[in-house]
This record gives C-alpha cells, structure tokens and sequence, in this order.
C-alpha cells in the first residue's frame, strides 16, 4: 500500500442536466476550476451509454473489457476519484451501479453514458496531494499511482 495526505479544498455541488455525458463532463468541470485532485459522488438518472462490467477473461492481464450497451432509462449512484494523467489533465475514474425495475448492473461507465433529466454531483477537491494517473504497461489501464 502507498499512501499521500492531502487537504480538503473547495466542494462544488453540480446539477448536471439532460444530455450531459459522464465522465466528461466531470472532467471538464474540474479542468475548467482549476481541480487535478478530488473525489466524487454522483447521483441521477440516465439514459444510454456502455459500461465496463468487467474482464472477458479473469486471468488475463491485460484485458479484454466486458462492455455493456445501456439503451433504456436507469437510476444511477456512483463514486469515483480524480487524479491527474501525465499531462496534468484531470481524469475521474467512477464506478457505478443502475438500477431499472428489477435488473441493477454496475461498472465503470469509461466510455460515456448520456444523462437523462438530472444529474446531482458533489465534487470534493483534495490539495496539497501527491498523486496521478499514469498508464500501467503490464494492466494496460490508467492506474492510480502515489508519489
């Protein structure tokens, strides 16, 4: 375990709306105020995108994503972290879970879903932190490293 102490900065409560697509929008947000650190909780609905469900196959590294088309209209609540990549560009790394009557999926939503009505976000910014998100070789993702 490697581990960097950081500060509480400024909180920012967003309500994204309809059409907004997550986690750019996030991002973008956050790149626009000047955030490369923080952490997110995320609530709302949406209404299309994919979502990671997981590796195709558990013991191959790298893997091959599980990704899941979501054409209908779902409850949402996620969390995710945000951390700066090489460049210094911040990059929020979420998970979350949709429900739609009976069925739930969870997974991470990397390549954008669309939000459908509204979007309730508060963004916890961490200062004074040593962290960033850098690509791994060997997993083939874009890790949380600490320095």
């Amino acid at each position: 375990m490697k581990a960097s102490q950081g500060k509480l900065g400024r909180i920012f409560v967003l309500r994204l709306e309809d059409g907004d697509v997550i986690p750019e929008c996030i991002e973008r947000f956050a790149e626009e105020k000047g955030i490369s650190a923080g952490y997110v909780t995320l609530l709302g609905g949406i209404g299309g995108g994919q979502i990671v469900t997981g590796p195709k196959q558990s013991d191959e590294i790298p893997s091959q994503p599980i990704v899941i088309p979501v054409k209908d209209a779902y409850e949402m609540l996620g969390v995710g972290v945000i951390a700066p990549n090489k460049e210094g560009k911040p990059v929020l790394h979420l998970h979350a879970s949709l429900g739609r009557a009976e069925q739930t999926l969870t997974g991470d939503p990397r390549y954008g879903i669309t939000l459908r009505l509204v979007g309730e976000v508060i963004l916890h910014e961490i200062t004074n932190v040593s962290m960033a998100r850098i690509k791994n070789e060997k997993s083939g993702l874009a890790l949380l490293e600490i320095e």
